[in-house]
């Protein structure tokens, strides 16, 4: 046997880690917050989908001889000022507020996780680099930058997630490309480096299944924090166009009510409040269930 081939095969393989499924399951029964965190995602998730079934009312579609009703048999949370049902306006809206949410928050994570692995990966200049980059855009306030890109680029939900990219992406890197820096070392990649492989196959081989765990908690954080920026959006006017219902523009459409109908403001702060708090549960109870510290891997 050659000295190289017995190096080879002195070479530690990568770890075996429990699949993604696994040890979520493992970190809802240990945990209570997860568990109750995921319940209420989950809750609002089967809400959003079966909305169609749980009210006979249209979400745009109002009558003016209604308006400004308080909540009844017919209307359990009132009406709005353009006489439509505040609770089928509120269903519909977990919808809209799901949707783009989760669409943003997926391709906010994918960019961010690539891009944190390669910095750390490749490190040199290319790493320093992009870190300045991301520091210089950390360094203006998110909604100003949101503000920006929607003012640009117009309203709409795919402008909606580019903005909510380009704001969150930088955070993102920052926290992955720290968990990445302590593979990076490791004899696994070493060897493939060794072998010739690509930095993609490196990546997506021996980097990123060893860093599961903080992509999966960085993804339930940043979904909290991607609603309320979304909801802050069209509570402003930048969000989304009337009469579509969304929780932070029945806020602003109904603000000025708020003492004849306060269900029509109260009822989609609630919706927004307990769904962020359901996403922030959840990654407290993932974050603490394995191990992941996500002040030491951001910094």
């Amino acid at each position: 046997m050659s000295s190289l081939e017995a190096s080879a095969v002195a070479v530690p393989p990568a770890p075996v880690r429990p699949g993604v499924a696994a040890r979520t399951w493992r970190a809802v029964r240990s945990s209570r917050p997860t568990a109750i965190g995921l319940a209420i995602v989950a809750v609002h998730l089967v809400v959003a989908l079966l909305a169609p079934l749980l009210t006979p009312y249209h979400p745009t579609t109002g009558d003016a001889s209604h308006a400004l009703l308080g909540p009844g048999a017919d209307h359990w949370a009132g009406t709005d000022s353009y006489g439509r049902d505040v609770l089928t306006r509120v269903l519909y809206g977990g919808r809209y507020a799901l949707g783009v949410s989760v669409t943003a928050t997926v391709l906010t994570v994918a960019l961010g996780a690539v891009l944190g692995c390669a910095a750390a990966l490749r490190g040199g200049w290319l790493d320093d680099l992009l870190m300045r980059v991301l520091d210089a855009v950390l360094s203006i306030p998110a909604i100003l930058v949101l503000l920006v890109i929607v003012t640009a680029l117009g309203t709409g939900s795919a402008v909606i997630v580019l903005a909510i990219a380009v704001v969150c992406v930088p955070q993102v890197v920052r926290v992955v490309r720290g968990a990445a820096l302590a593979v990076v070392p490791q004899d696994y990649v070493t060897a493939a480096r060794a072998r010739g492989e690509s930095t993609w196959a490196i990546l997506r081989r021996e980097v990123l299944p060893n860093i599961t765990d903080v992509v999966c908690v960085e993804f339930a954080m940043r979904a909290s924090w991607v609603v309320l920026l979304i909801s802050s959006l069209s509570f402003l006017g930048f969000g989304a166009d009337p009469p579509t219902p969304d929780w932070g523009l029945m806020v602003s459409e109904n603000r000025t009510a708020i003492t004849v109908v306060p269900m029509a403001s109260l009822a989609p702060i609630i919706a927004l409040a307990t769904l962020v708090v359901g996403l922030n549960l959840a990654a407290d109870g993932l974050s603490k269930a394995w191990g992941v510290d996500r002040i030491r891997e951001g910094s």
